[in-house]
């Protein structure tokens, strides 16, 4: 009763099914002609600790066209890290980032330094003409992020935001699903994340890597960390084991569960639905189990309302919680789109009808499908790949070409995971004022 959503059963099912899977191929990787060493770009990349490190040990080293000319980090054994998986024995190793911008080998660099970091490199990135790759969150508050914008649309760099989800074929079918009306109107759209772990590794607790929760020798660390350099744009202060590991957990340098997960479901949902900025958003948080000192909650549930499209987004954080996950899920009044996993590792989706539907009325009494049982599945085996998000930035800063996850949309993604702290703060709804550019 149930088939998949092969290149056949989809020109069947939409009358414009060629139109997704020609963009899909276009999409495909291209092979990048490098003739000469000379050609590839050389790339420089700033933070190496635990998102830095796996960055370069994954979707940068997996990348063509490139070479890693320049690391940079405060903290010696992440620079050190950052030297080791460069696969370049000639790489060089900068205690300032400025100095990594000044290198005339750097064409482009990769930064995922702690949030309160990201304002000013980018700032200093565009100033220098150097394109930038940036993990999420984009940064920490809508004024950042008026000037983030700002400086790439008057510098021309090429700018991208670290969401993988925007890379994956199942996302950008559903998408172009959606574009042709298969689900009917969208009122609702659920999101989520759910993670835990045993007494004594509390998520944001670990030491570098997300699995290593043995604490260091604090005097070690000192002798090894610039300190002063770390908190940079902030105000200085004692030395903290907890602040300098454990960042996430407190707000000065960043902003929680909105920008680390929240931002990676919502960024999903407008690259499916590109409904842009929502109108309104009601955020409610409370450390419900994690009481061990970090300021963020452990518990953050957010609505989002878009009122010209009359729709709603949800999305449910517990890090208390893990047993199941909550993929997007996207209800039309014909149908559900739910996919599989989470936004940044979806790989395929399943489309339910709603037995009230008129358009698939006939099927569903034809094959006497059960309630909930799928009409449709994408198989990503019958579809093209598409570059990694990484090797997208690369290609375009090649082809000098604006990315998916461009600074309007980063700018979309921070104002949206911002309104819910904002909300979270005040206990109140907030609103976006879009003539001021305001949340109010």
């Amino acid at each position: 009763m149930m088939e998949n959503l092969t290149r056949r059963r989809f020109m069947r099912e939409t009358a414009q099914g060629a139109v997704g899977l020609a963009a899909m191929a276009a999409a495909a990787p291209s092979v990048l002609s490098v003739p000469s060493p000379n050609e590839l770009l050389g790339v420089g990349c700033i933070g190496l600790g635990t998102r830095g490190g796996n960055l370069l040990s994954g979707p940068i080293g997996a990348a063509t066209g490139i070479k890693v000319v320049a690391v940079s980090d405060v903290y010696k054994p992440h620079l050190e890290k950052g030297v080791q998986r460069s696969k370049n024995p000639d790489v060089k190793r900068y205690h300032e980032y400025e100095a990594l911008l000044a290198d005339p080998a750097v064409d482009a660099i990769v930064v995922a330094t702690p949030d309160h970091w990201h304002c000013p490199i980018l700032l200093d990135a565009a100033a220098a003409k150097k394109d930038a790759y940036i993990e999420k969150g984009w940064t920490r508050t809508v004024a950042e992020a008026k000037l983030m914008r700002e400086a790439v649309e008057k510098s021309g760099i090429i700018m991208q935001l670290g969401h993988q989800g925007r890379d994956r074929p199942a996302g950008i079918q559903a998408r172009e699903l959606i574009d042709q009306g298969l689900l009917g109107p969208i009122h609702l759209v659920r999101t989520g994340r759910y993670e835990s772990a045993p007494s004594g590794q509390a998520v944001y607790r670990w030491y570098g890597m997300y699995d290593i929760y043995t604490r260091p020798d604090p005097a070690q660390v000192i002798r090894d960390l610039d300190w002063k350099r770390w908190l940079g744009p902030l105000s200085d202060r004692p030395f903290s084991m907890e602040h300098f590991w454990h960042w996430r957990c407190y707000w000065d340098y960043g902003t929680g569960v909105a920008g680390d997960l929240l931002s990676h479901e919502i960024d999903f949902v407008q690259s499916v639905l590109g409904y842009g900025i929502p109108d309104s958003c009601m955020c409610a948080g409370h450390n419900n189990l994690l009481k061990d000192g970090r300021e963020v909650p452990d518990t953050w549930n957010a609505v989002y309302n878009f009122e010209k499209q009359a729709c709603t987004v949800t999305f449910d954080c517990s890090l208390n919680s893990r047993a199941l996950v909550q993929p997007p899920e996207f209800r039309g009044t014909e149908a559900l789109l739910r996919f599989d996993t989470i936004a940044q590792s979806v790989s395929t989706f399943d489309v339910i009808p709603e037995l009230g539907s008129a358009r698939f009325r006939p099927r569903i009494d034809a094959e006497g499908l059960r309630p909930g049982a799928p009409i449709m599945r994408f198989n990503p085996d019958e579809t093209p790949t598409p570059p990694s998000h990484m090797q997208e930035f690369f290609n375009c800063v090649r082809e000098r070409k604006q990315p998916k996850c461009n600074a309007k949309e980063a700018f979309i993604e921070t104002v949206t995971f911002v309104m819910s702290v904002e909300s979270y703060m005040k206990r109140r709804e907030v609103r976006w004022d879009p003539v001021r550019e305001e949340i109010v």
